[in-house]
């Protein structure tokens, strides 16, 4: 009989399931161990970076735009420096954090409101109450995604929801700018009367607002008050960013949707020059998006200047000429004034001058008003004053020449129409050589021109006029070659092109002939004169002669790029005939029957030139008057004769018809003439680094 051992009894009572439970309990903490052991070990570094991981994104900022100077260094656009406040949005800020930012801010500074719409509102409200705004959607609307879903949870929003006033309207307005901020971008919340006290303010809870800080900005700036204003154009603010029909062009260029860029004129025109080169900032995050540092990699160029071939004094002195003369005009309806003046070798423009009357109420003001880009964007009937350009034509093509240029000057009457004459001669026969016809400013020599152009080489009386039309586009060609009809190719976006005659009736070419028919812009009869004193050479002009850059001390600095004179072509007629239409011109100031010799034959500078008397009609701001009969009163000229190096022309037009006007713009002219040559005014620079005698 075998005896059980007691410890053996005691064993038999602990349950297998036990035991197994113990098994599955070490081996469970035996992986895990291995498994951290593992992740520690072998994984630690990895998982060690990945908690450590950043993100590091480069944002681009504005950098001051460069200036504009005149010829002699003066500023004519500045930066005017001022506080801002501005705002950097995080990387994944949610609206409602960017609402109670802008709702604090709101505590301690004044914007303006007057530009917040229905829909900002609803936006700020949506941003502020999303678990209202989700419990309001319609079912039908549960479907939607994205943009489509937001329009109708928009819609679910009421008037009372939005009824903001006071600071809560300046919250609004100020989400609204926030809103235009992507990641890491910064945009501009108040730039504009920022006061010492808002600085100071916010300076002291900026630990609050998460991306808000005080910054300096710039605002474009004119010492010399509105001279030449219009000629500068405007440059866009943050709200209105980038053009709607550029976007996509300056996108790819580097440009933001709020950067400020040139919109017209000289800033636009050189926009590239003007930037400069934005600031890089480098941000980096951490995985809870929190900003940990920041770098900055390139701290930027200033925008280079621009300096232009205008002396400031001169071009305001003439524009005194201008205001004078338009406050001296007799007819009602003569409202403008303009004066053109540039270099015929390079294409210095040296003034650029138009004054207008104010228009209020449908009726004219005493009021003058700056409007120098007159001269390049509206277009006038020029009248005789484009003559020399029809005898040069008449030489390219032929029908006269320098043995045989010799015709009478009469009456013509053809069949079934009045007679057409020129002033000096309504009723007798005068011969005229191409030098004669200039000097008096024969009508009917430019008329027998055009119909020898157009195939008829003789005149009876009463008799038909049989020309081919094709003289309007002979006329026309050779008329371009001179600048007249098209564009000049001055530095300013959208010059116009004048306007031209749409009738091919063929007598209206005989009017064509002698200035009666296409019309012309100041600037581009200026242009015509130029290319007849610079010996047929066409330069376009010029407003920027140089790209300089800034000095250490904030001025202008050297010479990035000097602006070399642009030759656009040769006429077609040979140095000898240019010599003869120069002499006719020269005969017009000091000829015994000279149009302009009343001013000029003892003037002590040797002029040549053109004047002009055109019949045209009113279009001008009075509707009433639309289409009424005036006289437009023309000059344009140069000096000296022999080595020619201002060209002018003085366009006033919108005379009455029964307003002595004949000498009227060649007596402004003369006294611009008189300023440039024997007046006090600030001496030209030395021109020599871009001066080129482009006739040589």
């Amino acid at each position: 009989m075998s005896i059980m051992n007691p410890k053996d009894k005691k064993a038999s009572h602990i349950p297998f399931r036990l035991n197994l439970l113990f098994v599955i309990v070490f081996l469970s903490f035996s992986i895990l161990i291995i498994r951290l052991s593992y992740l520690q070990i072998v994984k630690g570094s990895e998982f060690d970076a990945l908690v450590k991981r950043t993100e590091t994104t480069t944002t681009s900022l504005s950098v001051p735009r460069g200036l504009i100077y005149d010829s002699l260094g003066n500023v004519l656009v500045g930066n005017q420096a001022k506080k801002s406040i501005t705002y950097t949005r995080l990387t994944d800020q949610s609206p409602s954090e960017m609402i109670d930012i802008a709702t604090q801010l709101s505590k301690f500074v004044t914007i303006d409101t007057d530009n917040v719409t229905e829909r900002d509102r609803k936006d700020f409200w949506a941003a502020s109450n999303p678990d209202e705004l989700a419990k309001r959607t319609p079912k039908s609307a549960k479907s939607l995604t994205g943009g489509d879903l937001y329009e109708k949870q928009l819609e679910t929003i009421k008037e009372e929801d939005i009824g903001y006033g006071g600071t809560d309207l300046i919250a609004v307005a100020i989400f609204k700018k926030m809103n235009q901020a992507s990641a890491l971008a910064t945009v501009t919340l108040k730039n504009d009367g920022v006061t010492e006290e808002e600085v100071a303010v916010v300076n002291e809870h900026l630990a609050q607002m998460s991306g808000i800080s005080v910054a300096t900005d710039w605002d474009r700036e004119y010492p010399q008050d509105d001279l030449l204003r219009s000629i500068f154009g405007k440059v866009t603010n943050e709200q209105t960013g980038l053009p709607e029909d550029r976007v996509k062009e300056l996108l790819s260029k580097g440009y933001s949707l709020n950067d400020r860029i040139g919109s017209s004129y000289l800033e636009k025109q050189y926009e590239d020059v003007l930037a400069g080169t934005k600031r890089q900032v480098k941000s980096t995050t951490n995985t809870a998006n929190e900003v940990v540092t920041t770098e900055e990699v390139y701290e930027g160029k200033k925008g280079d200047n621009l300096l232009l071939t205008i002396n400031s004094d001169f071009q305001r002195q003439v524009e005194q000429i201008a205001t004078n003369a338009l406050i001296e005009l007799k007819s009602p309806l003569a409202d403008r004034v303009y004066i053109t003046a540039m270099n015929p070798k390079n294409g210095d423009v040296y003034a650029m001058v138009g004054k207008k009357k104010g228009f209020e109420d449908g009726r004219l003001t005493n009021e003058i008003t700056d409007d120098a880009l007159g001269t390049a964007n509206t277009s006038y009937g020029m009248g005789s004053a484009i003559k020399a350009a029809t005898v040069l034509a008449g030489y390219m093509d032929n029908v006269i020449t320098l043995d045989d240029n010799t015709m009478v000057d009469e009456p013509l009457q053809f069949q079934g129409s009045q007679p057409k004459s020129s002033i000096f001669n309504r009723n007798g026969s005068i011969e005229l050589n191409d030098l004669t016809a200039l000097e008096r400013s024969s009508n009917v020599y430019m008329m027998k021109l055009a119909m020898r152009m157009g195939g008829q080489n003789t005149y009876k009386k009463g008799g038909t006029l049989n020309i081919d039309p094709v003289v309007f586009d002979k006329l026309r060609g050779y008329y371009a070659q001179f600048g007249l009809g098209v564009r000049t190719g001055i530095d300013l976006p959208n010059e116009s092109v004048g306007y031209q005659g749409q009738s091919r009736e063929t007598f209206y070419a005989l009017d064509f002939a002698y200035g009666q028919y296409d019309l012309y812009t100041p600037l581009q009869i200026t242009q015509y004169m130029a290319t007849i004193a610079n010996d047929g050479v066409r330069v376009s002009p010029r407003l920027v002669k140089a790209i300089r850059g800034t000095s250490e001390d904030g001025g202008l600095g050297g010479i990035q790029t000097a602006i070399q004179p642009n030759v656009m072509n040769h006429i077609g007629a040979t140095q000898d005939q240019i010599e003869r239409v120069q002499a006719g011109l020269h005969l017009v100031t000091h000829g015994s029957q000279g149009t302009a010799r009343g001013d000029f034959s003892n003037f002590n500078h040797d002029v040549a030139g053109k004047t002009g008397t055109a019949e045209a009609f009113y279009d001008g701001p009075l509707e009433e008057h639309k289409g009424d009969s005036v006289i437009n009163s023309t000059f344009v000229g140069y000096a000296p004769y022999d080595d020619p190096e201002f060209v002018i022309s003085v366009v006033i037009p919108y005379q009455s018809e029964d307003t002595s006007i004949e000498t009227l713009a060649q007596s402004v002219a003369y006294e611009v003439f008189d300023l440039y040559y024997n007046k006090d005014w600030t001496e030209k620079t030395d021109n020599s680094e871009t001066d080129t005698n482009t006739n040589e």
